[in-house]
């Protein structure tokens, strides 16, 4: 397997993962949406906005796109849970399509924008994603709602395909 393969699965377990956790999210009363959280970004509406711009902030630098590092939403652009996993699924198909046509040569590049090649930021997406599930799945969890493992070996050995 070859490192742009390897990425490509990196990213359909972080995506499939966050679909999980917006399958809960969007099941929430406003109120446990919008509770302050003592940790990180606070509610699991601020965390959720921060995931899906720092996300799309990145891909932009990665494809090349103008502006990455000043592109900006807020929370109060989306009135729900619904609308901003409207905009995450956006991102995600974005991402996953950039992926999808990565080359082990893009892997290694270092672009103009960014510090160091491009598989630093894709582990640096990936790294992201799974830190702010897990804060994510604390929230829920002590909000008494569903939740899940997230370990990456069980989506490796047990996801369908």
């Amino acid at each position: 397997m070859n490192s742009a393969d390897m990425f490509r699965t990196l990213f359909a377990y972080d995506v499939a993962m966050w679909r999980k956790i917006w399958e809960t999210v969007v099941t929430l009363t406003p109120e446990q949406y919008n509770r302050e959280l003592p940790y990180s970004h606070g509610s699991i509406r601020h965390q959720m906005t921060h995931v899906t711009r720092v996300s799309t902030a990145w891909l932009m630098g990665l494809t090349g796109e103008p502006n990455g590092q000043q592109y900006k939403i807020e929370p109060d652009e989306y009135p729900d849970a619904a609308a901003l996993r409207a905009r995450w699924e956006e991102g995600a198909a974005r991402t996953l399509a950039y992926v999808a046509t990565l080359t082990d040569e893009q892997v290694g590049e270092t672009l103009p924008e960014m510090m160091g090649p491009t598989w630093h930021v894709l582990y640096q997406l990936v790294n992201h994603g799974t830190d702010h599930r897990a804060q994510v799945l604390a929230a829920l969890q002590e909000l008494g709602a569903p939740t899940f493992a997230q370990d990456l070996i069980f989506y490796l050995w047990f996801a369908p395909r």
